[in-house]
């Protein structure tokens, strides 16, 4: 029997990033592992600069994700204007944004771009330790994500939760014997937002998840350096099942 440590997620809006190539910024329909780990990170009070322990958390624990609403698409129009900071000897600092905006007008460099989120989504998040030794316990990682250190958001900072996590740590057999025993105090008004129907749900390594993979991709989401962002492919699994034999 293995520890699973089983959060929700829910937010007016939400972006979960993927590939982005140009002006346009798209988000996948469920949360990456990098957006997870970095609201776990945020939590625990460790820095963006901090690239060893972030790693160590980043492969420390395995993840799965059931999509309980999927929510809707919002295309957002997005207009950014950033000065030139210069190079060499000519570098130039801005010390704040009034700064960066009181340069000349043909001197700012306007960016036109559009930003994809995710709006009324709700995620049953379930983590466990990749090995005997994991960084943290599930129950530390359960006290910091129930009084974080620093504040957690959903992909970007303007995207708070709406809705405590409400983290608990289960024994079960399976990710699906995990998340059916969670208990959840917000469902009388989550259930309004959830699908009738089957739902999908999706993980990674070798545990019984409780239900057959159907399908299998690899998604590049593993969070390798922050300081550089980069990401390496992570293999995940996938299955739609009845929301009863899931949670």
């Amino acid at each position: 029997m293995n520890e699973y440590l089983i959060f929700r997620i829910y937010g007016m809006m939400a972006s979960w990033g993927d590939i982005a190539v140009g002006e346009f910024r798209p988000s996948f329909d469920r949360p990456s592992k990098s957006a997870v780990m970095g609201m776990v990170a945020a939590a625990l009070g460790i820095r963006r600069d901090e690239e060893d322990r972030l790693r160590e958390l980043a492969t420390g624990y395995c993840m799965a994700v059931r999509i309980d609403a999927p929510g809707i698409l919002m295309r957002d129009y997005h207009t950014a204007q950033v000065p030139s900071s210069g190079k060499g000897r000519n570098k130039i600092t801005f010390p704040t944004r009034k700064a960066e905006l009181s340069v000349p007008k043909e001197d700012l460099n306007t960016i036109l771009s559009s930003r994809d989120y995710r709006c009324d989504a709700v995620y049953s998040v379930c983590l466990w330790s990749r090995t005997t030794s994991p960084p943290y316990p599930l129950t530390a990682l359960k006290q910091h994500l129930e009084n974080p250190v620093f504040g957690l958001y959903l992909g970007r900072k303007s995207c708070p939760l709406a809705l405590p996590l409400q983290p608990q740590v289960i024994p079960a057999e399976s990710i699906s014997g995990a998340l059916s025993s969670a208990n959840f105090k917000d469902a009388p008004f989550i259930s309004r937002l959830e699908s009738d129907s089957d739902v999908r749900i999706f993980w990674e390594g070798d545990v019984d998840a409780g239900f057959p993979s159907v399908h299998t991709v690899q998604r590049r989401d593993d969070p390798l350096s922050r300081k550089r962002w980069q990401f390496g492919n992570r293999t995940e699994h996938s299955a739609m099942i009845r929301k009863s034999a899931g949670g």
